[in-house]
């Protein structure tokens, strides 16, 4: 270990020396100044991105560390710099659902701060063992933040469903890494990739490992038919949670899937671009089609979350720079688009409950004229109307299908976008064309309103000019 080495994961070792300040400043700190608590990690995000952006690696650049199990890449180090920024917002958006829920607590920063550093761990990963490590210690974290409210018993059945099925796909992944450990004999990925190019292994093996793997990678994203999590977690989990592992994990994700299927298993492409078609497929019918019938916003974003999932994973199935250009661009817009969409919910909840059925909508362009239009943008984007950031998110993994060849995966996401924008718009109806139900005046703190129109806003602006933003996904994969 040099002191290069220890440079390349300066952010790291920062975050992990953060969480554990965190944790230890906060058993000094009052319940009356918990806000110091909220202070120090988004100061510790703020100084994370700055050592990130400080030594980032030039495009079409790497470098590695620890014995390769660690790399610095652009792709790495453009992930790592929207995670900050949306974990920010998630802690603004966080701090005051927390606080009206009497659960503003400094385990909820201490978890979020390891939840990153296991979503950095992982967007680094060059070896396998490296991505289980980063993989684990999110998962754990998120665990334990889904059941921070001890005392609602939808919330323990949340936790406890999300942790065994998590652990289910957690030992399913362990299980395809062990398969093809076994066939090439190493874990190191670009090992593993050579090993496979000049056909060594087990054929059947190293098949047999790749399904278990695509298994693991379905269940963390929550693609169909490995969904079943995604709703009762979202549901059962405190709002400020919801937001959180609605937005920060999906980034992670993308990571965990580019890593293994490109960088250790691109030998493999032709088998696991057809079972990614597949699940991307089942992901847009059923995410749309139940998405409607739902009543609860939480449950009918969760939905909405397997749609978006697949169409993240029509980006990777074209295992070209281009294809995970634009999945990393869909990542990254459906994070934005999913923190705003939950930050209304909050400030839309009171005291004393969420506002989580459709109905608690009705009317609040008259109660609140500013917060509908953002949350209208936000619909729109979702449903992928033109202008809007989600419209070319949705138009570049379209583009990614078709250049594989999957025109007809590339036309059922057109025509299950039509259908996905039925339950978005049906809130836009509620909020305009709707009498309201309660007429109590919505208030939020300054900083907590800031970020939203800025969230809110993003979704417009990212839209009409998308061109940098593109630009700045393709560069990490030149």
């Amino acid at each position: 270990m040099t002191i290069a080495e220890l440079q390349l994961a300066l952010p790291e070792i920062f975050v992990l020396s953060m969480a554990c300040v965190v944790l230890l400043a906060d058993l000094f700190i009052s319940d009356e100044r918990r806000g110091l608590t909220h202070l120090l990690a988004l100061l510790t995000l703020v100084f994370a991105a700055i050592l990130t952006l400080r030594v980032m690696v030039p495009a079409g650049e790497m470098a590695y560390a620890f014995s390769d199990t660690f790399i610095r890449d652009r792709f790495g180090d453009v992930l790592k710099v929207f995670c900050y920024l949306i974990l920010g917002g998630v802690f603004v958006y966080a701090k005051h659902s927390l606080r009206r829920a009497g659960l503003f607590k400094g385990e909820f920063y201490t978890l979020s701060l390891f939840a990153l550093l296991g979503v950095m761990v992982l967007i680094s990963a060059s070896n396998m063992i490296t991505v289980y490590l980063g993989l684990e210690l999110l998962a754990l974290s998120t665990y334990a933040l889904v059941a921070l409210d001890r005392d609602s018993k939808f919330g323990s059945e949340a936790a406890m469903k999300y942790f065994v099925l998590g652990s289910l796909a957690s030992g399913m992944l362990l299980y395809g890494m062990s398969l093809i450990y076994g066939a090439t004999g190493s874990l190191d990925l670009a090992t593993i990739s050579q090993s496979m190019v000049v056909g060594a292994g087990d054929s059947m093996i190293l098949t047999f490992g790749l399904v278990f793997i695509v298994i693991g990678i379905s269940f963390k994203v929550g693609a169909v038919p490995f969904h079943m999590w995604v709703p009762d977690v979202y549901h059962g989990a405190p709002l400020a949670i919801t937001t959180l592992i609605s937005s920060l994990p999906k980034l992670a994700y993308l990571a965990l899937a580019i890593r293994l299927l490109d960088n250790g298993l691109i030998a493999l492409h032709d088998d696991w671009k057809h079972m990614l078609a597949i699940l991307a497929a089942l992901s847009l019918i059923i995410g749309n089609l139940v998405a409607i019938a739902q009543t609860n916003i939480k449950r009918m974003l969760a939905y909405s979350t397997i749609s978006h999932m697949g169409f993240m994973l029509m980006g990777v199935i074209a295992g070209t720079p281009e294809g995970y250009a634009a999945a990393m661009f869909y990542a990254i817009a459906y994070a934005i688009m999913s923190a705003g969409a939950f930050a209304v919910v909050i400030l839309v909840s009171t005291g004393e409950r969420e506002a989580d059925q459709l109905d608690d909508f009705k009317g609040l362009a008259k109660r609140n004229p500013w917060h509908a239009f953002l949350m209208l943008m936000i619909m729109f984007s979702l449903a992928g109307v033109p202008v809007f950031l989600g419209f070319f998110a949705k138009w570049q993994v379209i583009a990614a299908a078709l250049s594989a060849g999957f025109v007809w995966l590339a036309v059922l996401a057109v025509v299950t976008s039509v259908i996905g924008a039925f339950y978005y718009l049906r809130i836009v109806k509620l909020m305009y064309f709707d009498d309201p139900e309660d007429r109590a005046v919505i208030e939020a703190p300054v900083d907590f309103q800031a970020v939203l129109a800025v969230n809110g806003v993003a979704v417009l602006a990212l839209g009409l000019f998308s061109g940098g933003l593109i630009s700045l996904c393709v560069s990490a994969f030149v």
